[in-house]
C-alpha cells in the first residue's frame, strides 16, 4: 500500500490538532482505549464535544500550556493508503520544528484562519515548505462556519495566496474550505459548503499523485552496512546493505563505487532475505559485486555512466537549530544518510528572512531558528546531489562534536571543486 508523508502547519489556534483528530476520528482510526481517555480528558467541556486536539497532543505539560511544543507524528491508514502526518507548532520560534517535520514530507497542509486570512506565519510556513522541495501543497482554509460558510470570503483568501505564492516553487497547490470543529469537508462533503465542488481533504490525500515525484533518472544507493558473516555456509559471502536513495539497480548493470571511483557490475540484488531481479527508490537491499572491492559504509554506488562526482564543498541552506550561536570557523559533524566525515562552515554568506524570502547581506552569525546561506568544507568527499533535484540525496545534518547534539539540518544547493583543507 502507497504511503503519504504529510506536515500540517498554521498560526497558533488555527485548528492544526483539530484538523487532525478530525482526520483520524472521522475515519475510524482512533483505538476504543484512546477514545475513551480522550472523552474522560474533556468530560468537563461544556457542550460535551470531544476535543479532538487532544489526539496530537504528546505532553500534559504542553496541554496546560494551550501550546504543542514538539512535532507529534500519528499514523493512520484507509482502504487506499497509508498516512504519517507530522503536526508542527505555529509559534515562530519552532521554526527548526518546521524543517524537522517537513523535511521528508511529500506534502503540506497549511491552515488559515477564514477570519483572518493570510498572516505572516502563513507566508513564513509557505516559505520553509518552497525551501524544503514539498511538491504538493493544500490550502485549508479553516474555521469556515465561523464566517457563515462564506464563499466570498474564501474566494478573497485564495486570490490573495496565489499572488503571495507566484514567487514560491510548487508542483501543485490545492484549496479546500472546511470546518475542523464540525468535520465539514474533512472526510465528508458538506452541505453547509454545497458551493465548493472539488474534494474533501481526506479524498485528496487518498488521490494526490505521489508517484511521480520518485526521482528515477538518478541512480544512488549508499552503503549502510558491510555484511560479512564468515561462516561455514556463507564464507564468501559479501553484501552491501542499504537503501536505494533513488533510481533503480538491476542484476548485471555496470556500476561505480564513489569515491573510489572503482568499476564493477551487480551479479545478484536481495530484498526481504529473497533475491530479486531489481530494486526500486526507498526499498531496503543488499547488493553484491561482481569484484571484491574495498567499500565501506557511507560509499555511494552508482551507474557507470552516471556523471555525478565526488566534493569536499558545499554550498547550502542551512536551517540552524541550536542556542548556540553559528559562527564562520565553527567545525562539526556532518552526515549524509550513513556518511559522516568532519566539516568546518568557512562562510556565512547571507540570512534569508523567512516572511519574505529577502537576503540580508552581511550576517556574520546565525541564531536559533534561522535559515542561512553558508559555505562548507568537509574532511572525506560526499557523493551529494542538489537538493532540488535529489531530495533523498541532497540533504544532510550537522553535529556538535562535543556535545553530540544535532545543530542544523542543510539541503546542499550546488557543488564546487574543493581545495585541501587542514582539520587540525
Amino acid at each position: 500500500m502507497e504511503l503519504l508523508r504529510f506536515i500540517t502547519a498554521g498560526n497558533v489556534d488555527d485548528g492544526k490538532s483539530t484538523l487532525i483528530g478530525r482526520l483520524l476520528y472521522d475515519s475510524d482510526s482512533v483505538s476504543l482505549d484512546v477514545l475513551n481517555a480522550i472523552e474522560k480528558s474533556t468530560k468537563n467541556k461544556d457542550n460535551g464535544e470531544i476535543d479532538l486536539s487532544l489526539l496530537t497532543d504528546g505532553l500534559r505539560a504542553e496541554r496546560e500550556q494551550g501550546i504543542t511544543i514538539d512535532v507529534a507524528y500519528k499514523y493512520f491508514n484507509t482502504p487506499r493508503r497509508k498516512f504519517i502526518i507530522a503536526d508542527t507548532p505555529g509559534h515562530v520560534q519552532y521554526t527548526r520544528n518546521m524543517v524537522t517535520g517537513a523535511s521528508n514530507a511529500d506534502l503540506a497542509i497549511i491552515l488559515i484562519d477564514a477570519r483572518h486570512g493570510i498572516t505572516e506565519q502563513t507566508q513564513r510556513h509557505s516559505i520553509i515548505a518552497s525551501l524544503l522541495r514539498i511538491p504538493h501543497l493544500a490550502i485549508c482554509i479553516n474555521k469556515m462556519d465561523l464566517v457563515a460558510y462564506s464563499q466570498k470570503v474564501y474566494d478573497q483568501i485564495i486570490e490573495e495566496y496565489r499572488v503571495f505564492s507566484n514567487q514560491l516553487e510548487f508542483k501543485e497547490i490545492t484549496y479546500i474550505p472546511v470546518s475542523a470543529a464540525y468535520g465539514d469537508n474533512v472526510v465528508s462533503n458538506s452541505e453547509n459548503l454545497n458551493w465548493y465542488k472539488g474534494k474533501t481533504l481526506l479524498a485528496h490525500l487518498e488521490e494526490v499523485e505521489v508517484e511521480n515525484d520518485v526521482v528515477l533518472d538518478k541512480d544512488r544507493f549508499q552503503v549502510q552496512y558491510v555484511i560479512r558473516p564468515q561462516t561455514e555456509e556463507l564464507h564468501d559471502y559479501r553484501g552491501y546493505a542499504g537503501k536505494v536513495n533513488s533510481g533503480t539497480f538491476k542484476k548485471g548493470d555496470r556500476v561505480k563505487i564513489l569515491p573510489s571511483g572503482i568499476r564493477t557490475v551487480i551479479e545478484k540484488l536481495e530484498s526481504n532475505l529473497n533475491a530479486v531481479n531489481a530494486v526500486y527508490p526507498n526499498q531496503a537491499a543488499v547488493i553484491h559485486l561482481k569484484d571484491a572491492i574495498d567499500i565501506s559504509r557511507g560509499d555511494t554506488i552508482v551507474k557507470e555512466e552516471d556523471e555525478i562526482e565526488t566534493t569536499r564543498e558545499l554550498e547550502a541552506t542551512l536551517c540552524w537549530m541550536s542556542e548556540k550561536k553559528l559562527k564562520a570557523g565553527d567545525k562539526f559533524i556532518l552526515q549524509h544518510n550513513s556518511k559522516i566525515t568532519r566539516a568546518l562552515v568557512q562562510e556565512i554568506e547571507y540570512k534569508i528572512d523567512v516572511n519574505t524570502l529577502k537576503k540580508l547581506d552581511g550576517v556574520s552569525e546565525a541564531n536559533l531558528n534561522d535559515i542561512v546561506r553558508v559555505k562548507i568544507k568537509t574532511a572525506q568527499p560526499l557523493t551529494i546531489d542538489s537538493y532540488k533535484l535529489n531530495r533523498n540525496n541532497g540533504g544532510f545534518i550537522l553535529v556538535d562534536e562535543t556535545s553530540n547534539a544535532t545543530v542544523a539540518a542543510g539541503i546542499n544547493e550546488e557543488k564546487k571543486v574543493l581545495i585541501d583543507l587542514d582539520f587540525n
